[in-house]
């Protein structure tokens, strides 16, 4: 799905504004911010290109709020993958700037058994869940980015995690290896392809305390 011209992303928050409104009468649900895996099935995109990493930002047993590079559109099928809660499957409730609202499609006995995996993990994410650097890896407070191809194209990107040296990137493409990009204001190579993604790594190391700013940020500007 390619960035629309002048199109401001919003923060997770303002996708929870939205998911309160949908939710508000629910008992168990939580804000989280989640790495996940996601497959979006839509018929105008290849099925070998239909894998993208994102970011669960609000969870409960009947919805789940994503921030996400590719957004599809409602009624569109989602299959989430996370590693504390797990595989979970449904569509697209609502389209916002910068992910969606995926309803969870299950029977009553999946959804108690989700109800206690999320209050598990409401319990137990501040003791070792939300560690923002592992093995000098950073997880970016904003994920939503601009990857730039060689060909002077900018579309919207989702930053997975980043390092000194590089970057993981999900985007609606996926640039060959080798290609010269640009995320945010940092350009590198294309070191490698994997499930959902690719990596970047910079043409040069950068100072641990400016990285974050210099990758993050979406700011596609008019023509």
């Amino acid at each position: 799905m390619q960035s629309t011209p002048g199109y401001a992303v919003p923060r997770e928050n303002a996708i929870l504004d939205d998911v309160v409104v949908v939710e508000r009468h629910r008992a168990v649900q939580i804000v989280a911010s989640i790495p996940a895996r996601y497959r979006l099935d839509r018929p105008d995109v290849p099925s070998d290109n239909r894998e993208y990493h994102g970011r669960v930002v609000f969870l409960s047993p009947h919805a789940i709020a994503l921030a996400a590079p590719v957004i599809g559109a409602p009624g569109d099928e989602v299959t989430v993958i996370t590693k504390y809660i797990g595989r979970l499957t449904g569509a697209i409730a609502k389209e916002l700037g910068g992910g969606f609202i995926m309803s969870v499609t299950a029977n009553e006995e999946a959804r108690a058994r989700l109800a206690a995996r999320i209050e598990w993990f409401e319990l137990y994410k501040n003791h070792d869940l939300c560690d923002r650097r592992r093995d000098n890896r950073i997880v970016p407070r904003d994920p939503h980015s601009t990857l730039t191809l060689s060909d002077g194209l900018a579309l919207r990107c989702f930053v997975i995690d980043f390092s000194t040296t590089g970057a993981g990137i999900s985007a609606p493409q996926t640039p060959a290896i080798g290609e010269v990009v640009a995320i945010g204001n940092l350009g590198g190579r294309v070191a490698r392809h994997f499930a959902g993604g690719f990596a970047v790594e910079f043409i040069t190391e950068q100072d641990k305390d400016n990285v974050e700013r210099l990758v993050g940020g979406f700011r596609i500007s008019k023509r």
